[in-house]
């Protein structure tokens, strides 16, 4: 059995950190301590040093010794390069390298330990791999996060545009005639007054008035001033994500009856020497009906892909309509949509090894000086990428990398150990852009040190040409009014 065990072990005290990965009794661990700093004063070895039973691989680290305990059957060659990654781990958490702070960091510790060592064994890893695999970050979060700034800022766009017309048909009515607010022409239908807001309706001779009432009778004498304030817009409701959210918080009678959401996830894995491991896009067109009176819809799809992309209906879709026209209707046409849900309705997939396929290729350059060069380009002229952040791993211990070139912005986590590489907008015309800095480091690096490269952006156009052209009634075949929104976005993008 290949018996691993580690600590981090200063002779002369008890072991600060200890991690063990295979069954023992807690007599046997400290029989093994106890007799390791008796057998450091032989001098023999300065690497590592053998009993009957075990082998004692150590590194000292200033006042402290980080310690391996193997079996003599073990491969001292894979224990030395286990121990060294081990050595190399302590550093990203602990800086100064005392017991007090070791101490602190002891889980952090432990759980990077254990993304080296598995049931005795050691696993194929990296210091980067370590890095990304102890982070937990979650994308998930941050592409939801992305998606809501997006569309609060369109719903802000859309309101002051619609505030805009109001006040222009205001004005307009004023000059023929009309009292902004009321009649057919101010939307609100048989001349009742819509609550929720206030009128700024002057007379001859009279004040301004306020009116949260449920009728007003029309002045003898037209109004001449300004726009009314008859509709209130800016509601102070803050959790509206969609625009319908908006137009309904407004007060708006009109509103879109249908949304939909084509949504399409990417997990791409390329090599650093180039070449394609695997990339996967995973799409889904989702539907949601906001009105009854709008449930018995179909959708008709403008399907341009030419990758060879797989699709899918839902059950309760008619396969047939849609393999015929690209029209996504219920199988039962007097069935009506639910309301006021989220219905996948359709799903695509593609799955590639071609580098031509690739949206965004990353080409890293490191070297043992220190020095990398890493460059983009954008593979697909038609995309357009949004908030793209490229992430390069450093080595630890060597302080910050020095940017010498960057096309775009640039900022180092000192926590994650990582330089973020940021460009807010990539399409045709910025297609290929690079960054180059150093590490300063005077004993040099290991080009593995700075791979994985990994990948984050987001885009409102689809990668597989699939768009919507109408929604259409069933019985009449009339337009439906709605609202749609694209979204394609990283679920994985690294080069190992």
């Amino acid at each position: 059995v290949f018996l691993t065990r580690l600590k981090l072990f200063n002779p002369s005290l008890p072991a600060i950190i200890s991690r063990q990965f295979v069954e023992m009794t807690r007599s046997r661990v400290e029989g093994l301590l106890a007799a390791f700093p008796k057998l450091m004063g032989t001098g023999k070895q300065h690497t590592f040093v053998e009993t009957e039973s075990v082998r004692y691989v150590y590194q000292p680290l200033e006042k402290l010794y980080v310690l391996l305990i193997t079996t003599k059957a073990s491969n001292i060659l894979e224990d030395l390069e286990t121990l060294r990654l081990f050595a190399k781990v302590l550093p990203e958490y602990c800086r100064n390298m005392d017991e007090a702070e070791i101490v602190d960091q002891a889980f952090s510790l432990i759980f990077a330990f254990d993304e080296i060592v598995a049931l005795g064994y050691r696993e194929n890893v990296n210091l980067a791999q370590i890095r990304t695999f102890t982070e937990m970050d979650s994308h998930e979060e941050k592409v939801y996060q992305a998606v809501r700034q997006t569309q609060e800022k369109e719903a802000r766009d859309q309101m002051k545009k619609k505030a805009k017309e109001i006040q222009q048909r205001n004005r307009e009515m004023a000059k023929s005639g009309r009292t902004p607010g009321f009649g057919s022409g101010g939307g609100f239908g048989g001349g009742s007054y819509r609550s929720g807001g206030s009128s700024s309706i002057t007379d001859s001779g009279s004040s301004m008035v306020d009116a949260p009432k449920p009728s007003y009778t029309k002045p003898s004498k037209p109004t001449t001033s300004g726009p009314s304030r008859a509709l209130k817009l800016g509601s102070k409701k803050k959790d509206v994500d969609t625009f319908v959210g908006q137009l309904q918080s407004e007060g708006e009678s009109e509103s879109f009856h249908v949304h939909l959401v084509v949504e399409e996830k990417i997990s791409l894995t390329a090599g650093r020497d180039g070449g394609l491991q695997n990339m996967e896009i995973h799409g889904m067109l989702r539907l949601r009906i906001n009105q009854e009176k709008a449930a018995k819809v179909k959708v008709l799809i403008n399907n341009n892909d030419q990758k060879g992309i797989q699709l899918q209906t839902h059950p309760n879709i008619d396969k047939k309509l849609f393999a015929q026209s690209s029209v996504i209707s219920l199988k039962n046409p007097e069935k009506p949509f639910p309301v006021g849900q989220d219905i996948g309705v359709l799903k695509w997939r593609f799955q590639s090894q071609d580098e031509a396929f690739m949206p965004l290729s990353i080409n890293c350059w490191p070297n043992e000086n220190g020095e990398v060069n890493i460059e983009y380009e954008l593979e697909q002229d038609n995309m357009e990428l949004e908030d793209v952040q490229i992430n390069i791993p450093c080595p630890s211990g060597i302080g910050s990398p020095v940017v010498n070139e960057c096309d775009g912005d640039h900022h180092y986590d000192s926590h994650k150990r990582q330089l973020q590489w940021r460009l807010p907008f990539i399409d045709s015309s910025n297609k290929a852009g690079s960054l180059e800095f150093n590490m300063n480091a005077s004993g040099g690096v290991h080009p593995e040190d700075f791979f994985p490269v990994t990948v984050t952006f987001i885009s409102k156009k689809p990668y597989c040409d699939i768009t919507i052209n109408e929604v259409q009634q069933i019985d009449s075949n009339e337009p439906e009014k709605y609202s749609s929104e694209v979204l394609f976005f990283v679920e994985k993008y690294e080069i190992v």
